[in-house]
C-alpha cells in the first residue's frame, strides 16, 4: 500500500520509532545510545535526589539532626565499599561477557550463581557484625558528636545496614544486564531508590521524624538495585540456583580481581568520609557540605558517570579482542570530550552557584546564610568537575584491561598523601578549606591514575589532543570571568522567581561567551562531540571471527 506521508512526517516517525526502540527493555544499545539513556536516567535520578534534599532542607534544615542522618550512611557505605560492592558490576562484567561471547552460557551461569550466593552470604554476615558493633564504630568515626546526635546516628545506621545486601546482589544482577547491553533496568534502579526515600519522608516524617527517610532508603534498596534488576534479568531468561562452590574458577577470578578493590581505598569514596570526619565538630557543616556535594554530583553523573558506565562494556570488548590501539584511542577520545565539556560546564557552575543553591534549598529551616555557605562549598567543588569526570573513565580503562591492583595501590597511596592536605587546609581555611582539599586530592588521584595507564603502555597521554583541551580551558576561564561579572551585577534578591531570572541571565551570558570563545580559538570540540554522537569510532568494534580473552562501582 502506498504511503502518502511527507518526508518531514516520515522523519518524525523514524525518530519516534528510534526513541521507542531505545526504550525497549530488551534493546541492545550502542555506546552512544547507552550513554544517552544513562544520562537521561541519571538526570532524572538527580532531580529526584534534589527533591529529596530540598525536602530534607525544608523539613529538617541544616543542624545536628541532619548531620546525624548524613553520617548514618557512612558505616553502610563502608561495608559496601569494603566488599567491593561499588565495583561489583564492573569487575563481574568482563568475566560474564567473555564467556557469553564464546557461547559458554553454562559457565557464565555458574559464575553468576556462585558469585551471588557466596557474596550475599558474606554481606549478610558483615551486616550482622556491624549491627552489633555500630555504637563502638560510630563513636570512633564521629568523636565530636554529642550524646543525642550519637544515639540518633547509631539508630539510623542500624536501619540502613540491611540495605547493603540488596545493593550487593543487585549489583551482580545488573552486571549481567550490562554485559548484554541492556541498560534500561539498571537505569531505572536509582530512580526507584531516590523516590522511595522521598516517599518514606512524606508518609512517615510526622510519626518517625528523620528516621522515616532511613526506612525509605531501606525500602528503596530493595525496590531499586535488587527488584527491578531481578525482573529485567528474569525476562532475559537468567535463572538462579543456590551455589556455594568456592572452587568455581570464575568466582576465584572475580575474587582475585576484587581483592585490591576491597583492601584499597579510593579518594572517590574516601572524600566524603574525610569531609564528614573533619566537619563533625561544626553544627550543620556536614549537612551543608553534603548539600553542596549532592548538587555537584549532578554534572559529575551526567558527564562522568553516564559516559563511564556506558563505555565500560565497550572498553572491555575492545581489550578482550586485543585491539590495543583502538582501546587506547577510545579511552583518550572519551576523556578529551568529557573533560573538555566539563571545563566549559565549570565556567557556568561557579557564577551560578549562589542562585542555584538558593533556588534548590532555601526554604523552611534552610536559611539564606546556609545557602551562602553551601554555595561557597559548591563553587570550590566545581573547579574539579573535569578531574572527577576523567578519573572515572581512566579507572574503567584499568578494569577493562583486567588490572585492579595497580589503580587501587595508586589510589590508596593518594588517599594517604591527601590526609595531611585535608588537615592542613581545614586548619588554615576552616570548612571551606575542606572543599579546597577535595579539589587537590582528586587532582592527585586523576594524575596518578592517568600516569599509571601511560606508564603501562595502555593509554598513552600523548593520545589526547592537548591543544584542543587548552582551547576549551581558555574559553572556560574567559567565560567564567565574564559570567562572574554578570552575576555580581545581578546579585541575589531572594525568591524563586529572582533566582530563576538570575540563572537564565547567567546561562545566556555563558552560552554567548562559550560560542565566541570556541570560535575565536577555532576549537574543534563541537565537531568532535557531534562526530562521537554519530559514530563512536572505537567504542563499538565490528564483529571478529576469532576471539581472545578479556575482562573488565558505584
Amino acid at each position: 500500500m502506498r504511503s502518502f506521508a511527507s518526508e518531514p512526517e516520515k522523519a518524525k516517525l523514524g525518530l519516534w520509532a528510534k526513541a521507542v526502540r531505545v526504550l525497549r527493555p530488551s534493546h541492545e544499545h550502542t555506546a552512544f545510545s547507552a550513554t544517552l539513556l544513562l544520562m537521561a536516567s541519571i538526570m532524572l535520578a538527580r532531580v529526584i535526589g534534589y527533591l529529596r534534599e530540598m525536602y530534607v532542607a525544608w523539613a529538617f534544615g541544616a543542624g545536628p539532626q541532619t548531620d546525624a542522618y548524613v553520617a548514618a550512611f557512612q558505616i553502610p557505605d563502608y561495608l559496601f565499599y569494603l566488599l567491593a560492592g561499588g565495583t561489583t558490576s564492573i569487575t563481574f562484567i568482563s568475566i560474564y561477557t567473555r564467556h557469553t561471547a564464546r557461547g559458554e552460557e553454562e559457565r557464565a551461569q555458574r559464575a553468576f550463581d556462585t558469585t551471588v550466593t557466596i557474596m550475599t552470604v558474606v554481606t549478610l554476615i558483615g551486616t550482622m557484625l556491624l549491627e552489633v558493633f555500630t555504637p563502638q564504630i560510630a563513636r570512633l568515626i564521629f568523636p565530636k558528636f554529642d550524646p543525642q546526635q550519637m544515639e540518633l546516628c547509631i539508630y539510623l545506621t542500624r536501619v540502613l545496614l540491611p540495605g547493603q545486601i540488596f545493593f550487593y546482589a543487585g549489583g551482580v544482577i545488573s552486571a549481567v544486564l550490562l554485559s548484554r547491553r541492556m541498560f534500561l533496568y539498571p537505569a531505572l534502579s536509582p530512580l526507584l531508590y531516590g523516590s522511595s526515600i522521598i516517599l518514606g519522608g512524606l508518609l512517615g516524617a510526622h510519626r518517625l521524624g528523620i528516621a522515616a527517610l532511613a526506612y525509605g532508603a531501606l525500602a528503596g534498596s530493595f525496590l531499586g538495585p535488587f527488584l527491578i534488576n531481578s525482573i529485567g534479568a528474569a525476562k532475559t531468561g537468567l535463572t538462579y540456583r543456590w551455589s556455594l562452590d568456592f572452587h568455581n574458577p570464575e568466582f576465584r577470578e572475580w575474587v582475585k580481581l576484587s581483592i585490591p578493590l576491597m583492601l584499597g581505598v579510593s579518594l572517590v569514596s574516601a572524600d566524603d568520609w574525610i569531609l564528614r570526619y573533619f566537619a563533625s565538630g561544626g553544627a550543620g557543616e556536614i549537612s551543608r557540605l553534603n548539600y553542596a556535594k549532592r548538587l555537584f554530583a549532578l554534572p559529575i553523573s551526567i558527564l562522568g558517570q553516564a559516559a563511564g558506565q556506558a563505555s565500560m562494556p565497550f572498553f572491555a570488548k575492545l581489550f578482550g579482542e586485543a585491539k590495543r590501539t583502538a582501546f587506547a584511542e577510545s579511552v583518550n577520545r572519551s576523556v578529551y570530550r568529557v573533560g573538555s565539556a566539563a571545563l566549559l560546564a565549570t565556567a557556568l557552575m561557579i557564577p551560578a552557584a549562589l542562585p542555584a543553591v538558593d533556588l534548590a534549598f532555601r526554604r523552611g529551616h534552610f536559611n539564606f546564610q546556609d545557602a551562602i555557605s553551601t554555595a561557597t562549598y559548591f563553587g570550590w567543588f566545581s573547579l574539579s568537575l573535569a578531574l572527577w569526570s576523567a578519573q572515572g573513565l581512566y579507572a574503567r580503562a584499568f578494569y577493562a584491561s583486567g588490572d585492579t591492583l595497580t589503580p587501587m595501590v595508586g589510589s590508596t597511596l593518594v588517599v594517604l598523601a591527601s590526609l595531611p592536605v585535608y588537615a592542613s587546609m581545614f586548619r588554615w581555611h576552616g570548612y571551606t578549606g575542606l572543599a579546597m582539599a577535595s579539589d587537590i586530592g582528586i587532582l592527585l588521584h586523576t594524575v596518578v591514575i592517568a600516569w599509571l595507564l601511560h606508564r603501562r603502555g595502555l593509554v598513552p597521554l600523548s593520545g589526547i589532543p592537548w591543544s584542543e583541551v587548552a582551547k576549551a580551558l581558555a574559553t572556560a576561564i574567559a567565560a567564567a570571568m565574564f559570567c562572574i561579572a554578570v552575576a555580581r551585577q545581578l546579585g541575589v534578591q531572594g525568591g524563586w522567581r529572582a533566582d530563576l531570572l538570575s540563572l537564565a541571565v547567567i546561562a545566556a551570558a555563558w552560552v554567548f561567551a562559550v560560542v565566541v570563545g570556541l570560535w575565536l580559538t577555532r576549537s574543534h570540540l563541537w565537531k568532535d562531540l557531534q562526530r562521537g554522537a554519530q559514530a563512536p569510532p572505537m567504542a563499538e568494534p565490528r564483529p571478529v571471527v576469532e576471539r581472545t580473552e578479556g575482562r573488565v562501582q558505584p
